[in-house]
């Protein structure tokens, strides 16, 4: 097992597509994954370590360190190597909402990381069991407001799918009941059974529910449209201006990486999400592409995204499971 994942992580099967950046290290790259292999997170992280080979001409290593919504692998980068081999493939959890979730937190993502740049964010869609008397936003909000007693579910207490409920409860003036499970496959199988009225999922793992009708889709998490389901309206366009719960993606450092090392980093990455087929593929995912990679534009996104999420979960008191 250790083989076949360190075969699937190497990205030194791909062919060089481009003259090689200079080598931010003398060693190969890691690119640590703080979640388990299969998910979404890793299959992304692959392809990127794929891009990423091809701009450096080195060995780029995609290496799973899952636990504590991700702060496992996260305080793994931040005490590891200093040196442009090691990076983390941090995600809204670890780089901005988990020290909120998770007492005694061992890192600081401000203090402890030097950004590298953003590659993007994934919007979560708001589905709703056929049965439910609602076809927008506005109308499951009146009957909220109307006291219907409806739950959504969500992968676990503290995860995204639970804040993004809880975000638009706060917004909008309802109090829906949220039902905590044990991961995205038996919330959707209670809805789909009708066990709960909606929840705030992936749009990619919504879609064969959407499309079969077991699932209707109201809105969109983020500002912006989902190119994978361009038709259905954003929750912000039907009523709640600046609603916007997504899942950001980006490269971090240990804080003392040289600069030089933390820039070729930054233009290997760029080069790489610039690719016409990796950046297709992205937007296949539900990706919205970052419009611009760079160490600030992260670091501006880590700190609205921790200011976002600080006032709700304190008014809901989540905690992680």
């Amino acid at each position: 097992m250790i083989a076949r994942r360190r075969l699937l992580g190497t990205a030194a099967l791909a062919p060089l597509a481009a003259p090689a950046l200079a080598q931010p290290s003398a060693r190969p790259v890691t690119l640590v994954v703080p979640f388990a292999p299969g998910g979404p997170t890793d299959l992304i992280a692959r392809r990127l370590a794929i891009a990423l080979h091809d701009g450096l001409g080195q060995t780029v290593i995609v290496e799973n360190r899952a636990g504590a919504g991700g702060n496992v692998g996260a305080d793994y980068v931040a005490r590891g190597a200093a040196d442009g081999s090691l990076i983390l493939f941090g995600t809204s959890g670890p780089l901005a909402i988990n020290r909120m979730l998770y007492p005694g937190q061992s890192y600081d993502p401000a203090r402890d990381f030097a950004p590298i740049g953003p590659i993007g964010r994934i919007p979560n869609v708001l589905a709703v069991h056929a049965s439910v008397p609602a076809h927008s936003v506005p109308e499951l909000i009146a009957l909220g407001r109307r006291g219907e007693r409806l739950a959504f579910g969500s992968s676990g207490n503290g995860a995204s799918s639970h804040l993004a409920g809880a975000l638009f409860n706060r917004m909008a003036g309802t109090s829906f009941e949220h039902v905590p499970y044990r991961g995205t496959g038996p919330a959707l199988n209670d809805l789909i059974a009708g066990h709960i009225a909606m929840v705030f999922t992936d749009v990619l793992t919504a879609l064969p529910h959407l499309r079969e009708g077991r699932l209707r889709a109201l809105g969109i998490t983020t500002e912006a449209r989902s190119t994978v389901l361009p038709d259905v309206p954003t929750i912000a366009e039907q009523g709640l201006p600046g609603y916007d719960a997504s899942v950001f993606f980006g490269f971090v450092v240990a804080v003392a990486t040289p600069p030089a090392a933390r820039e070729v980093l930054r233009a290997a990455t760029e080069n790489a999400v610039r690719q016409p087929e990796l950046r297709r593929w992205l937007e296949q995912q539900g990706m919205q592409i970052a419009p611009a990679i760079t160490p600030a534009a992260l670091s501006a996104l880590m700190a609205e995204e921790t200011a976002r999420w600080s006032a709700v979960i304190q008014e809901t008191g989540a905690r992680a499971d």
